[in-house]
């Protein structure tokens, strides 16, 4: 099936669902593919927000995430979002590490380009295309002022290897399910 035939393009303004429900309950996959390799993983915090005028979303990566590299490398990825009924094939993504198996042919998800040549999954009912914008390391502590805030970072910091990083990215396309 063509992508087209499974989804219509909206503007990001037009999207429906509450954005604190997208970010922190729903908790999209996110996906990216290089010429060589493609790779997804579970996202469990970030938002959304407009950046320089243009909307964004906004993503928290431990540093050694094989899918940043990815990122870094194609700059472009996609958020995908999952209803209830796939929740044990989103959490399999998230779970294991492209790196150490073949998990997107192990996944029980139907891969699917998009027109921009970005991945997605037929079975997503919300895909947001991103173009990379901006990645920043934030030093610890000197720029956070909330105690709930910094002790949420301090443990991360304690392991070099475990350092998040924000990943930002302008968000190109968004396409809902037909």
């Amino acid at each position: 099936m063509k992508f087209e035939d499974l989804f219509k393009e909206i503007k990001a303004t037009d999207i429906s669902e509450n954005a604190f429900v997208l970010a922190g309950q729903v908790m999209p996959v996110v996906s990216v593919k290089t010429d060589s390799v493609s790779n997804a993983m579970l996202a469990s915090g970030g938002g959304f927000a407009l950046m320089f005028r243009n909307p964004c979303t906004l993503l928290l990566f431990p540093k050694k995430r094989y899918t940043l590299d990815l990122i870094k490398e194609k700059q472009t990825y996609t958020l995908s979002y999952f209803d209830k009924s796939y929740q044990d094939q989103i959490m399999y993504l998230g779970q294991h590490s492209g790196l150490d198996s073949n998990k997107m042919e192990e996944v029980k998800l139907n891969a699917i380009d998009t027109p921009l040549d970005n991945l997605t999954f037929e079975e997503a009912f919300l895909v947001i295309e991103c173009k990379l914008a901006q990645i920043v390391e934030p030093t610890y502590p000197d720029n956070f002022f909330l105690q709930d805030d910094i002790d949420y970072l301090a443990e991360p910091y304690l392991d070099d290897s475990e350092h998040r990083e924000y990943v930002f990215g302008e968000i190109t396309k968004v396409w809902v399910k037909k």
